[in-house]
């Protein structure tokens, strides 16, 4: 476990070649580290930071853990990546969190609608859907050939104050429903298992 504000952050290993999906709050970095290792993966494997979207919780550890992932590429839509890079407070609700978000730079703007990475052998598919923030992605890999979608924000929340657009977001859980998902690595609500349940649970938003 990290800070109790962090959002779910997925690590991805493919043969030592590592990603991890967010970064949290950055308040309990070192004990990311910890967990990251315990996952019998070192620091120095993690080739992208692949962040979601611009929130807090999400997006606020990226500065001080890309100090300690050196190797890592940070990837985020270029869409919320601006608000990253200007250390926008209220688009990366950072007050929400009686915060203040570093600025850091993004290295890799996704500026299509798809785009694929290379992550060893395998490939990771960054999928544009806007709606809780401008720049809101998710990623798509097949692991046992199960399609696995880690698709962080899925259940919301919209708020004018953080540029979320309901009808793009509706739109955009249309989109995810039709990927056929067989598990979904979701930021709030844990991991869910099994195409039906994943439908259901995607549904249930629209």
């Amino acid at each position: 476990m990290t800070s109790p504000e962090d959002a779910a952050i997925y690590l991805i290993n493919i043969n030592g070649h590592a990603a991890l999906v967010d970064a949290g709050c950055g308040r309990s970095t070192g004990q990311l580290i910890k967990n990251i290792r315990a996952c019998n993966v070192e620091p120095d494997w993690v080739e992208f930071l692949l962040i979601t979207h611009c929130h807090f919780d999400h997006a606020g550890g990226v500065k001080e853990l890309k100090g300690e992932l050196t190797q890592a590429i940070v990837a985020a839509h270029e869409l919320d990546a601006v608000y990253l890079e200007q250390g926008d407070n209220t688009v990366t609700a950072a007050r929400w969190y009686g915060a203040t978000i570093e600025p850091f730079k993004v290295d890799k703007k996704f500026a299509v609608d798809e785009e694929v990475i290379l992550l060893g052998e395998r490939t990771v598919k960054a999928i544009h859907v806007p709606g809780h923030s401008p720049g809101s992605v998710v990623y798509l890999i097949d692991s046992e050939r199960k399609k696995v979608l880690f698709g962080q924000d899925v259940h919301g929340p919209l708020d004018p104050l953080i540029k979320s657009d309901r009808a793009a977001y509706k739109k955009s859980l249309g989109h995810l429903f039709t990927l056929e998902a067989d598990i979904l690595c979701e930021g709030h609500y844990g991991i869910i298992v099994g195409k039906e349940d994943v439908k259901e649970f995607i549904q249930s938003f629209l």
